[in-house]
Order: C-alpha cells, then structure tokens, then sequence
C-alpha cells in the first residue's frame, strides 16, 4: 500500500489532466479549477457541438476537425495550468474544534 501511496505522489498531475481533458473540462477540475472545467464542461461542450454542427453544411464536413481541434487547445490548456491543488485552507478536524473550545473555555474562565 505505501508502494501504491508512493507512486501516486509522484504522477504528473499535468499528464493526468491533459489526458483527463480528452472529456474537455475534466482536466481543469482534476487541478482545482471548478469553475473554469464546469464551465468547459457544461457550456464550452455543447457550443463547440452547436458550432461544428452548423457549420457542417457551409464547410463540406470540414467542420468535424473543429471539436478535435478544441479538444487539442483544452488539453494545451489543462497541461499549462498551474496546478491548485493542496492550495487552499486545511479542513479543521474534529480535534482542533476541541482544542479551540477549551482554549475559549480557559478565557472566559480568567
């Protein structure tokens, strides 16, 4: 198990997210960049599907090159992100909760 723990710190997490961007966004929220990857994900998907779809007409099918082409820039753009991950404020545990209470309890008690 320490092995397998060992293993997975050393991943590149650009790698992962670049590869996870295959699904555009995905890449984006595996950095800790919600808003950017829902945003690829739920809006960025459906324009490109939207866009290509229109264009397939006016382009003699050539617009089929457009989402793979989009998902090339989403992937450059997941790889070059900084990654924010273990970036934000720890989640206080049980026990510092405790700890606070009866440091409160010892000022009020003086």
């Amino acid at each position: 198990m320490n092995e397998l723990m060992e293993d997975l710190r050393t991943v590149d997490r650009n790698k992962v997210a670049a590869l996870l961007s295959i699904i555009p966004g995905l890449g984006h929220i595996y950095k800790h960049h919600y808003v950017a990857g829902f945003g690829i994900l739920i809006g960025g998907n459906i324009l490109v599907g939207f866009i290509s779809v229109l264009m397939i007409l006016g382009t003699f099918g050539l617009s089929v090159f457009v989402p793979l082409l989009y998902i090339a820039a989403v992937m450059a753009s997941a790889y070059k992100l900084p990654d924010w991950h273990g970036h934000h404020h720890p989640h206080p545990s049980k026990d510092d909760k405790a700890g606070e209470n009866d440091d409160d309890a010892r000022e009020n008690a003086q």
